[in-house]
């Protein structure tokens, strides 16, 4: 590229007016951290494209992209701080982290070396002169070639498992190793408690080995097989990230599966992939996509090559990650892709199989909103509790634009589906929104319209301090009976707007863990749109603008929204939610605004309160699960893990003897933010998901989502509850809409 410092592109020559529509959208924020190896090896957060023989290098888009970005963020961000030598310091750190949070591959002389970097970033940005984070990926790379010799040596070893010796699993905030010993020691411990879990859960050395082999194997190929596009991605990343948590960098091909997300739908044959072995199989047929429909397409087949039509050269995919294949599948409409299939029956000498599809458009419907019914019977009374589960709150924004009428969102879905409830005579509703991350603005406000008949639902405010009040613009509702709200912490966002908007009215009772905490506003600007880019060149910025205060006037920033009933949780909010973050925005309040209250639910929670205890104390389930909770918090609280064979033994016999008395198998805790482990306990195999065996992973996760929700069962019994007491007081009302409420 060009060593002068390149120019903003044209859509950067002005400053713009009206660049943000009249509506903001808030988009989902991400639900992990910036991370290129987490703990185990997981897979990798960051999209790329196939691997490149020569070491990834700035392009002139890159430079581009960048100077156009340092003058969005400075004019239009919420509070960006000065691009200075302080905020270098700042991204300087976290680029680091993002490419070896575990501090598993650089030296401490490493950073020595690229110390200068510290406080150049900044310059570098602003001039377009971006070789420096790639000159330090370079480095980060030979460090994980070098480090592939030494864990192949270290396999070939022998342990002693009945040494007294411990290993630290958390590392982030460890000093960086000071020489190749010390880092070649961290590793030995690291690849020791790899192998003792395998060996606990019954694998003899030649298997472990083999297992350890290909993990670590896949592993460090994945991290060095990075694009141009890759390496840039995370380092704006690691730059937007040191602005505040929810300012992104989308490349390319990360702005499309946003898209995708949002509107629950794509052109592409209907297939799940994964990654396993060298192939990329098909783990889930769509019902009515191509694939499915084709009936030539099987769960477990492994995809060795695509071909675009009939008579194109087809492309050997062997050994290539999911995100390298999906584009290849994706295309127009009508349009033909050609896979060679290796059957998920045969031998990899087997015969091939040739398959012909013709794309077309494929619906997300497991992404979208359902519904179901639970009925409680307590006392001879039947209640029916009409469930209705919201991953995210999306919209098909383009089909909107289009045709104003008729398009795809969480609103008309919910809509819909309560008019079934209705027709089912229900007695309440529960909206469950457990790990809804948010989504739109527009939907989140609509929503709460189905509940509350006219009135303010949030308030925005701006960087100039500048307010802004978000009003429900339809009339009458679409539900008025009992009414509860479901959330944990990974319920963000879009989400915490609703509850909160739910609880301030009174309409309705929120069950569950305080929400994630997110309470400022993102839109997200197309760069290619406004440079009218002929293809995707510079991706999407997602940037915070302004914050959300509830309309009492506290904000959902940092503390989210407090349930009217707390239930137990397996996430921790020490390390997951806008808490955990280090440089958060943070809570605040501004005036609030009047409003007219729409019920009186605060005055039976008491009640509810006390028939919850009263209940859970008597449901073995319920208590089974506060005690998973518990045994999950205490193992968290461990910093260190013994290495010694006897000690890990006689923890899981252990383990084992507190599940069987449960009646079921042993925890292994995911850490993860999900609330799976209510639902399955698994021992621990010691074997990554990608690891096990196709069916036996698809039967688990059958088995996650037949298994009785607890949570969901309270809940549902909370609003039995609440049913009975406004029978047996016929005087209260849930809507009250002539009530002011003067706060």
């Amino acid at each position: 590229m060009s060593r002068g410092a390149p120019k903003a592109p044209q859509f950067m020559v002005s400053l713009f007016n009206g660049l943000f529509p009249p509506q903001y959208h808030m988009m989902p924020h991400c639900l992990y951290r910036l991370s290129w190896f987490s703990a185990f090896f997981a897979a990798s957060l960051f999209l790329a494209a196939p691997a490149f023989a020569e070491s990834p290098r700035p392009t002139q888009a890159h430079a581009e992209t960048a100077i156009a970005t340092v003058h969005l963020l400075s004019r239009y961000h919420y509070q960006a701080p000065p691009l200075d030598n302080a905020l270098s310091s700042q991204i300087f750190d976290r680029y680091l982290k993002a490419l070896d949070p575990a501090r598993l591959f650089f030296l401490q002389s490493d950073i020595n070396d690229f110390s200068w970097a510290r406080t150049t970033l900044d310059k570098a940005i602003l001039e377009g002169r971006l070789e420096t984070p790639f000159l330090i990926f370079d480095r980060y790379s030979g460090r994980v070639k070098k480090m592939r010799g030494i864990i192949q040596e270290l396999l070939s070893s022998t342990f002693d498992f009945t040494t007294d010796e411990n290993f630290e699993p958390d590392r982030s905030e460890a000093p960086w190793a000071a020489s190749d010993s010390e880092l070649r020691e961290i590793w030995r411990k690291r690849i020791k408690n790899d192998w003792l879990r395998l060996r606990l859960a019954g694998n003899d050395n030649n298997a472990i080995q083999r297992t350890l082999l290909k993990r670590y194997g896949h592993a460090l190929d994945r991290s060095v097989k990075l694009s141009n596009d890759d390496v840039f991605q995370v380092f704006m990343n690691a730059w937007a990230g040191a602005l505040e948590p929810h300012t992104n960098y989308l490349g390319p091909r990360a702005a499309e599966d946003f898209a995708i997300s949002m509107k629950l739908s794509l052109v592409g044959i209907g297939a799940v992939l994964q990654e396993r072995d060298d192939y990329v199989i098909v783990r889930e047929l769509i019902p009515g996509g191509p694939a499915q429909r084709s009936g030539k397409v099987n769960v477990g087949d492994r995809i060795v090559s695509i071909a675009q039509g009939e008579n194109a050269p087809m492309i050997d995919v062997t050994g290539w990650r999911t995100d390298e294949v999906v584009p290849l599948i994706r295309g127009k409409h009508n349009s033909i892709v050609v896979l060679d299939i290796l059957p998920a029956e045969a031998m990899p000498d087997g015969a091939h199989r040739r398959v012909s599809l013709v794309r077309d458009t494929v619906r997300l419907e497991n992404q979208a909103a359902s519904g179901s019914i639970r009925e409680i019977r307590d006392n001879g009374q039947l209640r029916k509790i009409g469930i209705i589960k919201l991953p995210s709150f999306y919209q098909d924004t383009d089909a909107r634009r289009k045709s104003p009428a008729q398009f795809r969102s969480a609103t008309r879905d919910v809509t819909r589906i309560i008019g079934e409830f209705k027709r089912d005579k229900i007695d309440a509703l529960l909206i469950d929104l457990r790990d809804n991350a948010g989504g739109s603005l527009d939907e989140a406000i609509s929503l709460t319209g189905l509940f509350i008949n006219s009135g303010p639902v949030v308030i925005q405010q701006n960087s100039r301090g500048q307010t802004r009040v978000e009003r429900i613009n339809t009339s009458g509702t679409t539900w008025e009976g009992p009414l509860g709200v479901l959330i944990n912490r990974a319920s963000a966002s879009a989400s915490e707007i609703f509850a909160a908007a739910i609880q301030d009215y009174g309409r309705g009772i929120v069950i569950g863990a305080d929400s994630f905490g997110k309470g400022t506003v993102q839109t997200l600007i197309d760069l290619d749109e406004l440079e009218r880019a002929p293809q995707r060149r510079y991706g999407e910025l997602k940037m915070t603008i302004a914050q959300f205060f509830r309309i009492s006037g506290g904000t959902t920033q940092l503390r989210g929204v407090t349930p009217d009933i707390a239930l137990p949780s397996f996430i921790d909010p020490k390390s997951f939610g806008e808490s955990s973050y280090d440089n958060a925005l943070p809570w605040t309040r501004i005036n609030p605004v009047e409003f007219r209250s729409a019920g009186n639910i605060a005055s039976m929670v008491p009640t509810l309160a006390l028939l919850h205890k009263q209940r859970v104390a008597q449901d073995k389930d319920f208590l089974q699960f506060q005690e998973k909770v518990t045994e999950l918090k205490t193992l968290r609280e461990q910093k260190i893990i013994s290495l010694k064979e006897s000690s890990r033994r006689a923890e899981r016999d252990r383990m084992e003897i507190r599940a069987k008395m449960r009646g079921k198998k042993s925890i292994e805790p995911s850490g993860s933010g999900s609330e799976d482990m209510n639902e399955d306990e698994v021992g621990d195999d010691g074997l990554l998901a990608s690891e096990r065996s196709l069916s036996n992973e698809l039967a688990a996760e059958k088995a996650r989502k037949t298994a009785r929700d607890v949570l969901l069962t309270e809940s549902a019994n909370i609003l039995g509850d609440m049913v009975d007491l406004l029978r047996a007081n016929s005087s209260s009302e849930i809507v009250q809409r002539e009530k002011p409420l003067n706060p």
